[in-house]
C-alpha cells in the first residue's frame, strides 16, 4: 500500500509541475505575439523536445547531442517560468524574445529531426565464456598379468624307427635261353674284366628293358 500511494503522489506531483510549466508557456508565447491555437502548439513543442531528448539520452549515454537539445527545451521551459513570474512585463515584451519565441518552431524541428534520425548505437553482442570444465582426474588401470599357460610333460623320447628296406623289384619272368645267354656274357666279360658285369652292361649288352635287366642280374649274382 505504501508503494501504491508513493507512485501516485509522483504522478500527481508531474501533472502539477507540467500544468503549470505548460501554462507558463503558453503565457508567454501569447505574450510574444502567437495568439490562438499556436500559443498552445509552443508547450506541446518544448515538452515533445524534452521527452525526445531523455530517451535518446538512455538508449545512447555515450552521444552528446541528446544532452545539448534537452539543454536547450530545459532552458526554454525553465525560461519561460521565470519570465512569466513578474520578471518580465508581459504587455511590453522585447523584440529579442519576440524573435526566439517566432524561431523556436524551426529549432525545435530541426532537434526532433536530428534525434529521431540518429544511429542507433550498435550493440556488441555478450561474450559468452565456454563454461569451466574441469579435466578428468587422471585414472591409472593395472592389469594383472595372465598366468602362463602350462606346458604338458615331456613325454619319452620318440625311438627313431629304423628305415625301411627299399622295396624289392618285382618278380620279372625271364625266360630259360635268355637267362643262358645272360650267364655266357657275364662268364666272358668277367674273364676279360676279371669283375663281375654289372646291371647295365648286361642291359646294354642284351637290349632288354631294365626291369628285365634287373631281374637277370638277380639271378645271375
Amino acid at each position: 500500500m505504501f508503494r501504491t500511494l508513493r507512485l501516485d503522489a509522483v504522478l500527481i506531483q508531474a501533472v502539477i509541475a507540467g500544468a503549470l510549466s505548460f501554462a507558463h508557456l503558453h503565457d508567454l508565447a501569447a505574450a510574444a505575439g502567437q495568439d490562438g491555437w499556436k500559443a498552445w502548439a509552443y508547450p506541446v513543442s518544448v515538452d515533445l523536445l524534452l521527452v525526445a531528448a531523455w530517451r535518446r539520452m538512455r538508449t545512447d549515454a555515450g552521444n552528446r547531442d541528446p544532452w545539448l537539445w534537452f539543454a536547450i527545451a530545459l532552458i526554454a521551459s525553465l525560461g519561460a517560468n521565470v519570465a512569466t513570474a513578474g520578471l518580465l512585463d508581459l504587455q511590453n515584451v522585447p523584440a529579442w524574445l519576440r524573435i526566439l519565441v517566432a524561431g523556436w518552431p524551426a529549432l525545435a524541428f530541426l532537434g526532433g529531426t536530428l534525434l529521431a534520425h540518429a544511429p542507433a548505437p550498435v550493440q556488441e553482442p555478450e561474450r559468452t565464456e565456454p563454461p569451466h570444465v574441469e579435466p578428468a582426474p587422471h585414472v591409472t588401470v593395472e592389469r594383472t598379468p595372465e598366468p602362463a599357460p602350462e606346458l604338458p610333460p615331456a613325454g619319452p623320447a620318440l625311438q627313431s624307427a629304423p628305415p625301411e628296406p627299399a622295396p624289392a623289384p618285382p618278380a620279372v619272368p625271364v625266360p630259360p635261353a635268355l637267362l643262358d645267354h645272360a650267364q655266357k656274357i657275364a662268364d666272358a666279360h668277367q674273364a676279360q674284366t676279371g669283375a663281375p658285369i654289372d646291371t647295365a652292361t648286361l642291359r646294354s649288352r642284351l637290349g632288354v628293358p631294365p626291369a628285365l635287366a634287373d631281374a637277370i642280374a638277380v639271378q645271375l649274382a
